[in-house]
């Protein structure tokens, strides 16, 4: 199965995405703002779902809905 982000553009492992939404990191006090950037994704086995790391939060994973391919 394909990943896909927001737009229908395809994703594949280490691309450069942005986020397109505000979201709260569950277990954190973190919110990711809109536009940020996020540099070398993993895809996952979910096609709804990328792997990433964000400044000291790994294995972060984020819904491809919310995100857009740079």
């Amino acid at each position: 199965m394909e990943s896909k982000d927001a737009n229908g553009n395809l994703l594949s492992d280490g691309d450069t995405i942005f986020l397109i939404k505000d979201l709260k990191v569950k277990g954190t006090s973190i919110t990711i703002k809109r536009g940020t950037s996020i540099k070398n994704i993993r895809l996952t086995n979910n096609p709804g779902e990328i792997d990433c790391k964000f400044k000291k939060i790994k294995g972060l994973v984020l819904k491809t809905e919310f995100i857009k391919k740079n």
